[in-house]
């Protein structure tokens, strides 16, 4: 049976250059079946968001408006889903949206392939941000700061923790990297499965694990009528263990 090296083990190929085409006439129409996004608007009348509301640290507010997310009923289909922004060493942004999987007085958790863009990227840069868009909540909350590895132990005990299927998947995809077909990843993940067979402990990746961002800045949006937002944000002071509050202006 042959080996499937790690991610690691390629190396990234650029895309091939993309093909010129002519630009299109201009035109004022989307498509027959397009809405105008011009036209789309909603008012926020859900809540506010005073000062005097304020849990005393960023970590203990994002805890309770988590467990608001996370009430059923709420309409919030993945609490967890937030859209991670990072940049390359040139500052070329890109973003996504990934799971959170932690969070503490040190920061916020996902976890990812090192050798994905995001991982390459916040090792060149080690910059970011997380935007949790609670859309049904009027919510949303966003942290900017610095990216860090977790430690291979608490790296290690959260795999330890995920579904076997997905513990494969972590070994299966070479992330960000480019494919031919779908059956790539069904033929690796099927080498990969008779490897460690059901019963068999998946080892963690070497080249996978979990990304902190330790945030400057995190700030809680509140929709309000008339676009006039509430937008309350806690600050790092000078000290690492004092924070500050200001509201924005909308």
């Amino acid at each position: 049976m042959a080996s499937i090296p790690p991610p690691g083990a390629f190396p990234h190929r650029a895309a091939s250059p993309a093909v010129p085409h002519p630009d299109p006439p201009a035109s004022d129409e989307a498509g027959p079946d397009a809405p105008d996004p011009a036209g789309l608007r909603q008012s926020y009348q859900t809540g506010r968001l005073e000062p005097d509301q304020l849990a005393a640290t960023w970590v203990e507010q994002f805890a309770r408006w988590f467990a608001d997310a996370t009430t059923p009923g709420t309409g919030v289909p993945e609490a967890n889903a937030t859209v991670f922004a990072t940049a390359s060493a040139d500052g070329r942004p890109s973003a996504r949206t990934v799971l959170l999987k932690g969070f503490d007085q040190r920061g916020f958790v996902i976890y990812t392939n090192y050798t994905s863009r995001k991982g390459r990227e916040a090792a060149e840069n080690p910059f970011g941000s997380l935007v949790f868009p609670w859309y049904a909540l009027e919510r949303q909350v966003v942290a900017i700061g610095t990216v860090e590895r977790v430690s291979r132990a608490e790296t290690e005990r959260y795999f330890a923790s995920r579904p076997r299927g997905s513990q494969l998947g972590a070994w299966v995809s070479h992330q960000s990297q480019i494919i031919e077909s779908r059956d790539v990843l069904a033929a690796r993940d099927a080498e990969l499965a008779a490897r460690w067979p059901t019963g068999t402990p998946v080892p963690t990746p070497p080249f996978w694990g979990g990304l902190r961002l330790v945030p400057d800045t995190v700030e809680f949006w509140q929709g309000r009528t008339n676009r006039l937002h509430d937008r309350l944000r806690y600050r790092r002071a000078c000290a690492a263990d004092r924070w500050i509050v200001e509201r924005l202006s909308p």
